[in-house]
C-alpha cells in the first residue's frame, strides 16, 4: 500500500474494479495499457506483470478480434498463477457487442470493459449495440468505462450542434463545440447504460481529448454535471519531454482541484521502449502533489560548471534504478518505505544542505573539490564514502539496504 494524503473528490460514486475501488473517496489510482498483441499469451502476461510491478494497479488490453478475445481467460489465468491479481480491463471498439456475447469466457475473465460511444455503430443500431455490451455488464456485474475521445467522436451530434450554432449565430468555436459534444455523449450514454439496468456504481465516464486546455475545459464542466468517477488523461500525450509536459500540465490542474479518480499518462514510447516510463510519470505526477506515495524519491541536483564530472549522474540513475528494482520485494515486506526520501549532490554549494534534507543522501565532489563524499542520514553525517563509481554505487546502496530494514516496519 502506498501511503495517501486524503483530500476532497469529486467522484463521489464508488466503482469496484476487481480489489480496486475507483471514486468514493479512494486514492486516485494509477493505470496503463499493454501494447502487445493480445492473442500473444506469453507476451501480453510479460508486459502485463511488468506493467503492475512499476506501479500500475490497472491494466487493459485490446480485444479487438475473435483471436485476442481467445486468448483472454489464458492471460487471465497465468497472471493469477504468477501472483498478479491486478484488475485486466478490456478495450472494445466497434464490435464489442459481438465478442462479448461470442465469448463468454472471456466476458468473465476481464474486470471491466471500455467501452467508447462513438465507435459502437451509428443511428438506431449504436443504442443498441451499446444496449447489449451494458447488457453483459450488468449480468456479471462488471464495471464499464464509457471513454468518450475527441478523435472518435459520434459525428451525427457535432454536425447537430454546428449546424445550430450556424442557425442561430451562436458564434462559438468548433473547439467549444467538439468540447461540448464530448460532455453530451458521455452523459447520454451514461444514461442509456443505466436504462439497461446498469447501476451507477458500475459506471466510469472519461472525455480524452489531444491538448491541455482543452482537456481541462471538458472535465471541470463533466465534473460539475455527474457524481460518476472519472478517468483522466490526454488521448494521445506524445513522446518523450512532450509527452510529460503535456500530461503534466493538463492533468496536475485537474488533479489539484479534486478532479480525476484514475489516470493513465499515455506515452508514445520509442521504437523498442520501455511501457513502463507511463507508469512510472503517472505515479510521480501524483506523488509530486502529495497525493500518492509510491515510491522513494530521489532528488539530484541538475549539474552546472562546478560538476564537470559525470559521477553524480551515474550515482543518481543508478540508484533511482536501484529503488524501482527493489521496490516490489520493498513493499511487501516494509510498511512507509514508499516515503523515503534519498539524495544524490554534485558539489558543495546545495550539496550537504539537500542531503541533511533527505533520509540518507551524499553529497559529491564538485570540480576542485576533495575527493571524498560525506553520507547524512536524518540529518547527521553517518561517514565519508570514497571510491570508484562502482565502489561508491555498491556503498551507498548497503547503506539504503541497512537504512530500510532497521526504519521500516517489516510486514
Amino acid at each position: 500500500m502506498s501511503s495517501v494524503t486524503v483530500r476532497a473528490r469529486h467522484g463521489t460514486v464508488g466503482v469496484r474494479v476487481g480489489k480496486v475501488q475507483v471514486g468514493g473517496g479512494a486514492p486516485v489510482v494509477v493505470q496503463s495499457m499493454s501494447n502487445t498483441d493480445t492473442a500473444d499469451v506469453e507476451s501480453t502476461v510479460r508486459q502485463t506483470l511488468e506493467l503492475a510491478e512499476a506501479g500500475s494497479e490497472l491494466v487493459r488490453v485490446t480485444v479487438n478480434v475473435d483471436e485476442a478475445a481467445a486468448a483472454v481467460p489464458g492471460i487471465k489465468k497465468r497472471l493469477l498463477a504468477a501472483g498478479c491479481d491486478v484488475p485486466l480491463i478490456g478495450d472494445f471498439h466497434y464490435n464489442g457487442h459481438l465478442l462479448l456475447t461470442k465469448h463468454p469466457e472471456m466476458a468473465k475473465a476481464l474486470d471491466k470493459y471500455r467501452i467508447n460511444p462513438g465507435n459502437v455503430g451509428t443511428g438506431k443500431r449504436r443504442d443498441e449495440q451499446f444496449a447489449t455490451i451494458c447488457a453483459v455488464a450488468r449480468d456479471l456485474g462488471r464495471p464499464v468505462r464509457i471513454g468518450v475521445n475527441g478523435g472518435s467522436l459520434n459525428q451525427e451530434l457535432v454536425m447537430q450542434k454546428m449546424q445550430e450554432n450556424t442557425d442561430r449565430d451562436l458564434g462559438r468555436s468548433s473547439e467549444d463545440i467538439v468540447n461540448e459534444c464530448m460532455v453530451i455523449s458521455a452523459l447520454q450514454s451514461t444514461e442509456l447504460a443505466l436504462e439497461t439496468g446498469m447501476r451507477k456504481d458500475q459506471i466510469i465516464i472519461s472525455c480524452k481529448v489531444s491538448r491541455p486546455n482543452d482537456l481541462i475545459a471538458v472535465y471541470r464542466d463533466l465534473a460539475s454535471k455527474t457524481d460518476q468517477p472519472l478517468h483522466l488523461g490526454l488521448t494521445e500525450a506524445g513522446m518523450g519531454t512532450k509527452g510529460l509536459v503535456w500530461s503534466s500540465a493538463a492533468m496536475g490542474v485537474l488533479l489539484d482541484e479534486g478532479i480525476g479518480d484514475t489516470i493513465r499518462v499515455s506515452l508514445t514510447p520509442r521504437p523498442g521502449g520501455d511501457r513502463r516510463e507511463e507508469v512510472y510519470a503517472a505515479c510521480e505526477l501524483l506523488q509530486s502533489l502529495g497525493l500518492r506515495s509510491f515510491a522513494p524519491s530521489v532528488t539530484a541536483c541538475p549539474g552546472c560548471g562546478r560538476t564537470t564530472s559525470t559521477g553524480f549522474q551515474e550515482l543518481a540513475e543508478r540508484i533511482q534504478d536501484y529503488v524501482r528494482e527493489q521496490m516490489p520485494v520493498w513493499k511487501t515486506r516494509y510498511d512507509g518505505v514508499e516515503a523515503m526520501t534519498l539524495a544524490v549532490m554534485g558539489c558543495i554549494v546545495n550539496g550537504p544542505g539537500e542531503s541533511k534534507a533527505a533520509n540518507i543522501g551524499i553529497s559529491l565532489p564538485g570540480t576542485g573539490e576533495a575527493p571524498s563524499c560525506p553520507v547524512y542520514i536524518d540529518g547527521q553525517k553517518f561517514t565519508t564514502l570514497k571510491g570508484t563509481h562502482d565502489e561508491l554505487s555498491a556503498a551507498f546502496r548497503k547503506l539504503v539496504d541497512d537504512y530500510v530494514a532497521t526504519k521500516y516496519t517489516k510486514k
